[in-house]
Order: structure tokens, then sequence, then C-alpha cells
């Protein structure tokens, strides 16, 4: 894979998926198409009032979240786009949607006696990872809550109440192979996923330039080709940013460690730094990852990584 030494712009999270959602010229288009592939409606592009309302800096300081669009000021829909699934996501929308109602009230209207009309929050994940995963499913936050002793005098009054507090996100796998009606309902999508699908397969094959040989097959075989037709330089910079594991790793590494610190203490031994560096260098390797991605992200000497 080549990776061009200059740094890409990392103030913000930025996408393949989000751009085709939110900021290209098509994107009004695309998202009304995606919306009504949700619903089952016929809303027309022209005609819908959608505005953008993502936030900046949330949760992790150079990260967007994906996609916020305010439809005719009722709806606000929600989506996050992820190659592997994080099981917080109902906790993450919520803190995304108070934020969000936060952004579009006013200090008037939420201190004022009249009651504040709120548009209806709907929250997704689009999953298209390797790992198996179903077709369609649903996390709640109440699977995130403490749960109580058996014999708990709480649990039994809590038992039949429902929980004062609970969102609800459906979760979509979006892989071509898993042939997601949503997909043969939104061409934009389905095209989407195919050119991902390439992205993936090239980069698993060790296809030279693999990025820019995805996009020339993807024009050549009419998925996104219009777009990619238009934008094929800033598409390379977005998947260089999507394929970029900084975030991911930092997660990843902090988490081997506390892992190795808790084997550690149950067998007495102490899993360093040191350790935690070279088992995500050695995973990063044997995915196929560029060597300079990974001194980058482990902070490792080539020779190190040569050496495992």
């Amino acid at each position: 894979m080549q990776i061009p030494q200059e740094k890409t712009n990392r103030n913000y999270k930025d996408s393949v998926f989000v751009d085709l959602f939110v900021h290209d010229v098509t994107a009004k288009e695309n998202f009304i198409s995606l919306y009504n592939a949700l619903h089952g409606t016929n809303l027309d592009a022209k005609t819908t009032d959608v505005q953008p309302v993502m936030l900046e800096r949330v949760l992790y300081m150079k990260y967007y979240n994906d996609v916020a669009m305010l439809i005719d000021g009722k709806i606000v829909i929600l989506i996050e786009h992820q190659s592997t699934i994080n099981q917080n996501m109902p906790f993450r929308f919520l803190e995304y949607i108070a934020r969000i109602y936060e952004k579009i009230t006013t200090k008037d209207e939420k201190f004022g006696r009249k009651l504040v009309k709120l548009p209806i929050p709907e929250f997704y994940v689009f999953y298209n990872g390797k790992d198996d995963y179903p077709t369609e499913s649903v996390m709640k936050l109440s699977d995130a809550f403490m749960q109580l002793d058996d014999d708990s005098e709480l649990k039994n009054q809590l038992e039949n109440v429902n929980y004062p507090l609970e969102i609800s996100v459906k979760v979509i796998n979006i892989n071509v192979d898993k042939e997601n009606p949503l997909l043969k309902r939104c061409e934009t999508l389905k095209q989407y996923s195919e050119f991902i699908e390439q992205v993936r397969c090239n980069i698993e094959s060790a296809i030279p330039e693999p990025f820019t040989t995805a996009i020339k097959e993807a024009i050549k075989k009419g998925f996104l080709s219009d777009y990619l037709n238009r934008k094929s330089a800033e598409v390379q910079n977005m998947l260089l940013a999507e394929y970029d594991y900084d975030t991911d790793i930092a997660v990843q590494r902090k988490e081997a460690f506390e892992d190795g610190i808790s084997i550690g203490r149950n067998e007495g031994i102490t899993l360093g730094a040191q350790q935690a560096k070279l088992e995500t260098a050695k995973i990063l390797k044997s995915s196929g990852v560029e060597i300079n991605i990974i001194i980058n992200s482990t902070g490792l000497s080539p020779e190190e990584i040569e050496n495992l």
C-alpha cells in the first residue's frame, strides 16, 4: 500500500460514507434516498427540508459524530458508520442527542413555562466490518445498566417496571454478502458497500496502490462512478484517514495493557507497555498493514517490527 508522507488533516473524522450522505453536492439526494429506504416513504429531496446537526469534538477530541440530520424540523436521524461494533453506542448516542437538543433549543425555551417541542430521535449503526454479525440487531442502553442481586428487594420492585431511561439503536449490517434488503432500497448505499468491499479485497490481496486501483475498478463496474470521477483524489485521502489506525490502536493498546495487568495479578506476571506495543504491532503486521503505519501507531522501531 502506497502511503503518502504528508500528514492528513486529523482535526475531524472524515469518511467516504459521511461525504456521500452529508457533504457532497449529491448528499441531500443520497440522504433522502436512504431515509426513504429506512422508512418506506417517498419524500422528495427538492421539497424536504434537511438540516445537518452534527456535533464537533464529541467524546474524542478529533472526532465529529458521523451523520445527524434534522428532517422538516420533526425527526432527527443519527447514524454512525463502524467497521468494529462498539457496544457503548447507546450511551454515546445518549450524549449525542442531549447535545443536539441543547444546540437546537434556546435557554428561553428550556426555562420557559411553555412545553418545548423536540424532534423525534432515531439511532442507527451501519456496520461493514469483517466479523460475522447479524443482518440486523438492536442495542439498548438498558443493557449497560448494573444488575441487581437476585435476592435484592430493589430487583423485585423493578422486575415489571419499564426503565425510566432507554435508547434503542438499530444495527444494520451493510456488507454486500449479507444481502440486507436496505441495500436494494437505497442504490447509493449499495454501491458504497460494493466499493468498500473492493477496497478491502485489494488491501487483503496486497494489491499495490489498493485505493487507487479500487477507485478505477469501481468506476469501471459502475459503482459510484460519477462521484469517484469527480472526487478521486479526495476519496483517496478519505480512505487514508479511514485506515489511519491511530485512535483505534490507542484504545486497543490501552485495553491490551489493562488485560495484561489483570493476567499478571492472577499469575504473578505483569505485562508491560512494551509487550502491549509488540502485541499490537504483531496483529497489525499479520493483517498486512504498512510498516510506517505500525511505526506511527506503536512507536516501535522498524527493526523491532521486522523481528516480530
